[in-house]
């Protein structure tokens, strides 16, 4: 089972950028699907990000235009890059690869 640790959460102004990343304790096949999921409280977790293994991505309508996923498998790394956050964007963000998951890194955009 793979092992993930995520980092790069943070606080942030409204309009702020911060770039998530999630390390896997081993290899992450080029062949497996990678996605970012986040839960604010008192809602369910929900998809942000999906980045397959053909290259096709697809984002939640919410954060299309302002999100970007990539993933760099030498460094066994799936990134999420987020421009213009909004305070609606504040939640739990956790990466899934293979049905596991990482602790989760905390996002919170408010002035």
């Amino acid at each position: 089972q793979v092992q993930l640790v995520e980092s790069g959460g943070g606080l942030v102004q409204p309009g702020g950028s911060l770039t998530l990343s999630c390390v896997a304790s081993g290899s992450i096949s080029s062949l497996y699907a990678v996605s970012w999921y986040r839960q604010a409280p008192g809602k369910q977790r929900e998809l942000v990000a999906i980045l397959r293994s053909g290259g096709s991505t697809n984002y939640a309508d919410s954060v299309k235009g302002r999100f970007t996923i990539s993933r760099d498998n030498a460094k066994k790394t799936v990134y999420l890059q987020m421009n213009s956050l909004k305070p609606e964007d504040t939640a739990v963000y956790y990466c899934n690869v293979i049905g596991s998951w990482g602790q989760g890194t905390q996002v919170t955009v408010s002035s």
